[in-house]
C-alpha cells in the first residue's frame, strides 16, 4: 500500500487533468454564453443581449465567428487543466489522511472536508487563470478598449496597468464558491456511488479494492452528471459578476447582492443557469 500510493495520486492528478481538458474542448461556448449572462445587468453598452442560450450562440456565430465562440479557450484550457488536475491530487491525498484504515470507508462528513480542502486550495492557485478566462471572454466588437490578444498579452497587460493584486480580484466569493461547491458536488458524487455499489453488491462481502469494478462508464457518468446538478442549483447565486473592461462596478460581494437584488431580483442570480448547466451536467459526465 505504502508502495502504490505516490503513484496512484498522481495517476489521479492525470487522469483528472486529462478530463478538463477534454470538457473545456467540447463545451467551452456554452461557457462563453454563461460568462456574458452573467456579466450583463441590462445596463452595459458593451456586451450585446441575448435572448436566451441558443440566440446567444448563434449572435456570437454570425458577429463574432469561431473566435467569439471560444474566446478566452487559452486560459480555460489551462485553468480546467490545472484546476481538475490540483483537485483531484488534493482530494484524493485528503481522503487518504482522513482514513484511518485504507479499506475503510469515509463518512459523509469527511468525504465534505476532503473536498473543501481541495477546492480551497485549488483556488487559491488557479484564481488569475480565471480572471484572466473571463475578461477575454467578455471581449466583444463593442469594446472600446484594446482586446487582449492572448494570453501572455493579458497577464502583461493586467500586471502593468493594475498590479498583482488585480490577479486575486473575487477570491473571496470564489473560496466560497469553490469550498462549497465542491464540496456539495463529491460529497454527493460519493455517497450516490455508495449506495450504487450497495445495490449491486446484495448479497456479497464488500470489498474496497474490487467496489468500482461492479460500474460501468454509465454509471460513473450518470453520478458525474447528478452531483454536479446538486451543486449547481445550491451554489450558482455565489458565483462571480465579473468586472467590464478591468473597472470594478462593485466594492464588495455584499454590494454585488444588494445591486443584483435592487436591479433584477431573484432572477438576476441565476443569469444564464441554463447555459451552465447545459456545459457543465455532460461535462461532469464526461
Amino acid at each position: 500500500m505504502s508502495q502504490s500510493t505516490g503513484p496512484w495520486q498522481w495517476e489521479n492528478a492525470t487522469a483528472g487533468a486529462v478530463a478538463g481538458f477534454a470538457t473545456v474542448a467540447c463545451m467551452h461556448p456554452l461557457d462563453v454564453v454563461r460568462t456574458r449572462f452573467q456579466a450583463n445587468d441590462g445596463r452595459l453598452l458593451s456586451l450585446p443581449s441575448y435572448r436566451n442560450t441558443i440566440h446567444a450562440l448563434l449572435t456570437i456565430a454570425r458577429f463574432e465567428g469561431l473566435r467569439g465562440l471560444y474566446a478566452g479557450f487559452g486560459p480555460a484550457v489551462i485553468g480546467s487543466t490545472v484546476s481538475w488536475s490540483l483537485y483531484f491530487f488534493f482530494y484524493g491525498r485528503a481522503k487518504q489522511r482522513y482514513s484511518k484504515n485504507k479499506d475503510q470507508q469515509l463518512s459523509p462528513s469527511l468525504h465534505l472536508a476532503s473536498a473543501a480542502e481541495a477546492g480551497a486550495l485549488v483556488c487559491l492557485c488557479t484564481n488569475p487563470i480565471w480572471l484572466i478566462k473571463t475578461r477575454m471572454q467578455l471581449q466583444t466588437p463593442l469594446h472600446q478598449t484594446r482586446p487582449y490578444s492572448g494570453l501572455y498579452d493579458a497577464l502583461r497587460t493586467i500586471l502593468k496597468e493594475e498590479g498583482w493584486s488585480t490577479l486575486y480580484k473575487g477570491i473571496g466569493p470564489g473560496l466560497v464558491l469553490q469550498v462549497s461547491h465542491g464540496a456539495i458536488q463529491f460529497t454527493a458524487y460519493e455517497e450516490l456511488r455508495k449506495a450504487i455499489i450497495g445495490f449491486k453488491s446484495k448479497g456479497t462481502e464488500w470489498d474496497s479494492k474490487l467496489s468500482d469494478k461492479l460500474l460501468t462508464s454509465v454509471d460513473f457518468a450518470v453520478l458525474g452528471a447528478s452531483s454536479k446538478v446538486a451543486a449547481i442549483l445550491l451554489t450558482y447565486p455565489f458565483q462571480q459578476r465579473p468586472s467590464i473592461d478591468g473597472t470594478p462596478r462593485y466594492v464588495d460581494s455584499w454590494h454585488v447582492i444588494k445591486e443584483a437584488a435592487r436591479f433584477e431580483g431573484l432572477r438576476g442570480f441565476y443569469k444564464g443557469i441554463t447555459a451552465n448547466l447545459l456545459k457543465n451536467v455532460p461535462a461532469s459526465s464526461i
